[in-house]
């Protein structure tokens, strides 16, 4: 990667903070309650190497192996956090439990099981969010939102987990009025789940489109990729 290339990254950064800040304001929010998690899929070790420079702690990685290689590769970075926040199959849940600190796309049981199950016990718990469809599309994962209780309260009984939470992604063709309705929804289940579970303090929720009314309903990090790294390879 080269000096301009870095230079572009902080430069992006620094615009979707100021951005990310904006927003707080407009909500009358304090800036540092919304942390930008850079979403660093198929970019290089190099790129995130780039962003840490620039100030930036938190990562997401959206495959498994690739995140695995590139938490090797920054092994010197000791105060990077890594979040794992992509679809997690059976068979790659110890990579995951060995190597991240955040599971933010759970929404199986089994899965929870299997990462509590292989988790060491001198790491620190890993840190998860519980995955919501919040518009109940079938193509995409995450429970139903009148399930968070029942599954917030099977999570609680796996010691080496910590439950932080919830994320969603909503449906990127939603009207301004359906989008408002999910966000309100999904702002209300996390108020509620606050009151049964002190340390729950995180609601990833919100992405380069939307992170406006995201931030607006309570949205505690927004996940930015693209705007950071720029244009992903196919």
């Amino acid at each position: 990667m080269t000096m301009a290339d870095s230079e572009a990254i902080a430069t992006a950064l620094a615009e979707q903070q100021r951005r990310v800040q904006k927003a707080c304001e407009q909500a009358c929010r304090a800036p540092q309650s919304v942390r930008i998690l850079a979403v660093s899929k198929t970019k290089p070790a190099s790129a995130v190497r780039a962003a840490y420079q620039a100030g930036q702690r938190d990562f997401g990685e959206n495959y498994v192996q690739e995140g695995v290689d590139k938490i090797a590769e920054l092994a010197d970075l000791s105060d990077i956090v890594w979040h794992f926040i992509g679809p997690l199959q059976s068979n790659k849940t110890k990579l995951v439990a060995d190597n991240f600190a955040w599971m933010q796309s759970l929404d199986r049981l089994k899965i929870a099981r299997r990462l509590n199950d292989q988790r060491s016990d001198d790491q620190a718990p890993l840190q998860v969010l519980v995955q919501v469809n919040i518009d109940n599309e079938a193509s995409k994962a995450g429970i139903a939102i009148d399930d968070i209780a029942d599954f917030a309260a099977q999570l609680a009984q796996l010691p080496r987990l910590q439950l932080r939470g919830l994320m969603a992604i909503p449906a990127a063709d939603a009207s301004n009025a359906q989008q408002q309705q999910s966000f309100s929804a999904l702002a209300n289940a996390f108020k509620q789940l606050q009151t049964h579970y002190p340390q729950v303090d995180t609601l990833s929720l919100g992405m380069s489109n939307d992170l406006e009314p995201a931030i607006e309903h309570g949205s505690t990090m927004v996940r930015i990729g693209t705007s950071i790294f720029g244009k992903r390879q196919a």
